[in-house]
């Protein structure tokens, strides 16, 4: 049984509807990273983005999306995976923070379930091991944009390590997962 993280909401930008977000995450058998994002608090006073196809789009991050930022521990290579309850995802690779590589094209698309629940939503996700960099261990940033319906926006992950929200510096990526051996 996966463990349940606390998401942290910046101290920079606080939300009054967020009663609490956590997430749990795991490596599978075959290589696969599963996450599930549950989030409580008063969804009247939250933008969900519409349900939409499943497909790549960039921008995710401009309104209520759950985020993973995903390293090999001895690598500076990282990706950024979005995932927008609309069901809309996107994949980022980077070569060094913030350094992104233009000629990454994912192989494939996470799959992404939304549910509402009676005191907010849950998103599962489940990211391919192609997907995933290179490694023996995983370092791992959970975070989460939540927009208020007054378009106000509050940034939550496992740890902020800067004055303004950043969920790429490394030093962020505070969760460590082995993979599995075959």
């Amino acid at each position: 049984m996966p463990t349940q993280h606390a998401l942290h909401c910046h101290p920079a930008s606080a939300c009054a509807s967020v009663l609490a977000v956590e997430v749990s995450a795991c490596l599978a058998e075959a290589g696969a990273l599963a996450v599930c994002y549950r989030l409580r608090g008063d969804l009247a006073a939250i933008r969900i983005p519409d349900p939409a196809s499943s497909s790549a789009r960039d921008g995710l991050w401009q309104h209520t999306c759950l985020e993973a930022f995903v390293a090999a521990v001895d690598g500076l290579e990282y990706r950024e995976f979005n995932f927008s309850p609309s069901g809309q995802w996107a994949i980022y690779c980077f070569a060094a923070c913030r350094e992104r590589d233009l000629s990454f094209i994912p192989s494939l698309a996470p799959q992404i379930a939304f549910h509402h629940c009676p005191d907010g939503f849950r998103l599962d996700a489940v990211i391919a091991p192609e997907l995933l960099p290179a490694g023996a261990i995983l370092s791992i940033g959970l975070s989460a944009v939540i927009e208020a319906r007054d378009g106000s926006k509050s940034y939550w992950a496992l740890t902020h390590c800067a004055a303004q929200p950043d969920f790429h510096l490394r030093q962020s990526f505070s969760l460590t997962l082995q993979r599995p051996t075959p």
